[in-house]
């Protein structure tokens, strides 16, 4: 069994946006592992297993807008089923 269940991607479109603060807030205030925050002031690419997506997704919403979010079920997937 995995300890963090959901694989959750997402771009976030803004301004300002800094990805090493987005990276610490999000290590600091979400439980998960294999974060990567990736990008410029205007884009960043989050991808981060969690047991709680939607806490990522409701951040990343107040950062600027969000799109292309992709959250797969990583147990799902390793049972050979759709995650």
């Amino acid at each position: 069994m995995l300890e963090f269940k959901f694989d959750t991607q997402l771009l976030i479109e803004g301004e300002g946006l800094d990805e090493d603060e987005i990276y610490d807030y999000i290590v600091a205030n979400f439980k998960g592992d294999s974060l990567l925050a990736v990008g410029d002031e205007d884009l960043i690419k989050i991808h981060y297993h969690t047991n709680e997506p939607w806490l990522v997704l409701e951040y990343a919403a107040s950062l600027g807008e969000i799109y292309d979010v992709v959250v797969e079920n990583m147990e799902r997937q390793e049972q050979g089923l759709k995650g």
